[in-house]
């Protein structure tokens, strides 16, 4: 038993330090699952083509929609010029007087409409260096203020969100984009709250001490091999696919850049609520459809319907603006695949470790941490996704070891499978944010700035704002249950 555990935690070790420095996590993965089941005694190539494989390929089977669509919307709202438009917007109503919400607001707008994480960051940096500088604002200020309007709330918390961390669970626990609304409306207001108050303290203790705006560096290539790697396995989005197709240099009215974004959202919610409710759905349950239901996969249906609604506005209304279209299609597309094969090779490493001997002890540890099973959840998956530097990767891992278990304990203590969800989800926005983060090491680059001037204020706006949130939603969670 405890070789087993040594092996299991020595495969994370060399996961986590590996793909820091660069290395391909779809070698990695199988490297470290290799790793944890040669000190468990149990057969290597059973574990692979089997274990691993299976795992990551029913991985890419049920969200490799989500990946696809979301991708592509988010490189046509970008080709468009879209995205610019809001930025503009947000940037002329607000002004450099409120250049730290205007960063904010835009990227939230975006990103809960569904646009990618990384277009927004290759949008917002330049929209907030002009703004920063403007209003005498630290520069290294501006990667906490996208990462509050992109990385936090709209990823986690905001119910319906397309962010396919919001998706992750639904299969698991037959919940929608929706779950436990109320509870994902506070924690989004205790996470902007917090990481508002914060940067504009941040800010006036800049202005106290007479710094300005300082030097602007120049950002990295997005096709750089490291930052690409680590991006593609935190996010859905293959940063290097950014510069492909043609950008737009005539921007939408913002009336026209907004629509897509409100039926991608309008659309979601119509299907959860009323569409699917309606439909005949029996028939999942024939073997022909994998003796399915609707609530294993109307969540997926939910999301992915309205990002093609999504998609479809915006080439009908934008064709213009979109003079090579198949490049963009084309680059939106690509753009999918190294994200979900690399997540799917992380759900792999996770399958195979729940299926050792030893991780039995990690389970009954896990279930065995006080204050109930809400905090055992979030503890696994913060933890999860703390060590694979992904919130989508750590999430899946935990949930497919544990969320059987999870829902056995739902069942027996009328626990509602609306607070699991909405748990994990924001569990899986906290600890992710670690230094060999994807997204926070994309983020850096862009901005031009480094990791010992700008990480500390991203740990406050994306870790410690989200925990709060967390805490929150337990806390009210366990005293009121889901709502």
């Amino acid at each position: 038993m405890l070789l087993g555990l040594f092996g299991i935690l020595l495969g994370l070790i060399v996961l986590m330090i590996l793909a820091y420095r660069g290395w391909s996590i779809l070698l990695l993965a199988p490297l470290a699952a290799a790793i944890a089941a040669l000190f468990a005694g149990e057969p290597l190539l059973a574990h692979w083509t089997q274990t691993f494989m299976g795992s990551a390929a029913r991985f890419v089977a049920q969200f490799f929609p989500l990946f696809l669509l979301g991708a592509l919307f988010g490189k046509l709202m970008d080709d468009s010029g879209s995205v610019d438009a809001i930025a503009e917007f947000m940037t002329n109503t607000l002004g450099p007087q409120r250049a730290v919400l205007a960063v904010v607001l835009a990227g939230a707008l975006v990103t809960y409409g569904g646009v990618s994480l990384f277009v927004a960051f290759f949008v917002l940096a330049p929209m907030g260096i002009a703004l920063f500088r403007a209003a005498g604002i630290p520069r290294r200020l501006l990667p906490a203020a996208i990462a509050l309007g992109t990385s936090t709330f709209t990823m986690s918390a905001l119910p319906g969100t397309p962010a396919i961390q919001n998706a992750i669970p639904m299969p698991f626990f037959g919940t929608t984009p929706f779950a436990a609304p109320g509870l994902g409306f506070i924690a989004a207001l205790v996470m902007l709250s917090f990481g508002l108050w914060w940067l504009a303290l941040r800010e006036k203790r800049a202005r106290r001490a007479g710094e300005g705006f300082g030097d602007v560096a120049s950002p990295a290539e997005t096709d750089d091999l490291q930052i690409r790697e680590l991006a593609t396995t935190a996010r859905e989005f293959d940063p290097a696919e950014i510069r492909q197709g043609e950008h737009s240099l005539d921007k939408p009215p913002i009336a026209l850049a907004v629509l897509p974004l409100a039926l991608v959202v309008g659309v979601n919610l119509l299907m959860t609520a009323l569409i699917l409710p309606a439909m005949d759905t029996d028939f999942l349950a024939e073997d022909r459809w994998g003796g399915s239901s609707i609530s294993t996969v109307g969540g997926v249906w939910s999301v992915a319907t309205a990002l093609l609604v999504g998609c479809i506005v915006l080439v009908l209304i934008n064709r213009a603006r979109l003079p090579k279209l198949r490049d963009s299609v084309d680059a939106g597309a690509n753009a999918s695949v190294l994200p979900v094969l690399s997540v799917a090779s992380l759900v792999g490493f996770g399958a195979v470790v729940a299926a050792l001997p030893a991780f039995e002890g990690v389970r009954e540890w896990v279930l065995g941490i006080g204050g109930g099973p809400l905090v055992s959840l979030a503890m696994a998956t913060n933890i999860l996704a703390a060590l694979t530097g992904s919130a989508s990767g750590g999430m899946t891992i935990a949930l497919q070891a544990l969320g059987p278990t999870f829902m056995e304990i739902a069942a027996e203590t009328g626990l509602n499978p609306e607070l699991l969800h909405r748990v994990a989800v924001i569990a899986s926005g906290t600890l992710d944010s670690l230094p060999h983060n994807g997204a926070v090491v994309t983020m850096l680059a862009v901005c031009g700035c480094t990791h010992r001037e700008s990480y500390l204020d991203i740990v406050m706006v994306a870790v410690v704002g989200a925990l709060l949130a967390l805490a929150v939603v337990i806390g009210l969670g366990t005293v009121f249950g889901s709502f």
